[in-house]
């Protein structure tokens, strides 16, 4: 374990120190420049494990598939993993499993209890920052992206927004601990018949200050950059596994293999 830590942070670049909010906020800026939010690792790894309940990447192997072939996940491999870390390092708290609007138990995320109060950190939106958490007030935050609020809304629930995206309306926190043994049954569901983001390749990844974006369902296919809250589209030519692998700094061959899996014809593997 004291290897694997060690691993992870210097792959972040973050030396571990007290686990305090400073510390935090320094992991989830690291974390959303190195680690993609991607679902073509996921796509590939069902074509190649048959058997679902073996599909999930548990954290070891997730932070080795980050560190050796740039690879990434989703909300739950992505939290999970970096909960993990949070754990080593001496941080206390829980996972959870909340909702966004009519789709139930969607999207999770972490509560941290640091220095008397709550926090939330989210790196499988990405939030690109934590959040302080009251239960009487409303909190906002700024990052580098987005300003977030955090609306109390009663029940341990708390609605989760942000300021420059086209819909506002992030998630539905709810402030209630996940056990672990559910939250890992439900991570192995995510790779069944209503797992999501495994008819699409989606790939998100912050590259020298600007988060960049590409989603294979829309055409004509393009990447997407974003430059203080505006859109920049940057048309695809060729065969784009390449050109993504170098962007977002993954594995070309698994980009190429989620890209055949989810094109529904051989044209859509090629930009026009």
């Amino acid at each position: 374990m004291e290897q694997a830590l060690a691993d992870a942070l210097a792959f972040l670049g973050v030396p571990a120190g007290a686990p305090d909010v400073e510390l935090l906020r320094a992991l989830i800026d690291a974390y959303t420049r190195r680690v993609p939010w991607e679902s073509a690792s996921r796509i590939a790894r069902r074509a190649r494990v048959s058997d679902t309940t073996l599909c999930p990447r548990w954290p070891a192997e997730f932070w080795q598939e980050a560190i050796q072939r740039g690879g990434g996940g989703t909300c739950f491999e992505s939290n999970y993993a970096f909960f993990d870390l949070l754990r080593s390092l001496g941080y206390r708290g829980y996972l959870t499993i909340n909702d966004m609007q009519e789709r139930k138990a969607c999207h999770t995320a972490i509560i941290l209890e640091i220095g008397g109060g709550r926090w939330l950190a989210d790196v499988g939106m990405p939030l690109y920052t934590p959040l302080p958490i009251d239960p009487y007030k409303v909190t906002d935050t700024d990052s580098i992206f987005h300003r977030y609020t955090l609306i109390p809304e009663g029940d341990h629930h708390y609605t989760v927004r942000r300021d420059r995206h086209l819909n506002p309306y992030a998630y539905t926190l709810i402030e209630t601990p996940a056990d672990e043994a559910a939250y890992r049954a439900a991570t192995i569901a995510d790779y069944g018949p209503e797992g999501r983001f495994l008819d699409r390749v989606i790939l998100i990844r912050m590259v020298d200050g600007h988060a960049w974006r590409f989603n294979s369902w829309e055409t004509p296919l393009h990447l997407e950059q974003f430059v203080d809250g505006r859109r920049i589209d940057h048309p695809l030519q060729g065969d784009i596994a390449p050109i993504l692998a170098a962007r977002f700094g993954m594995d070309e061959g698994t980009l190429r293999l989620a890209l055949k899996i989810t094109c529904q014809a051989p044209s859509r593997c090629l930009a026009r």
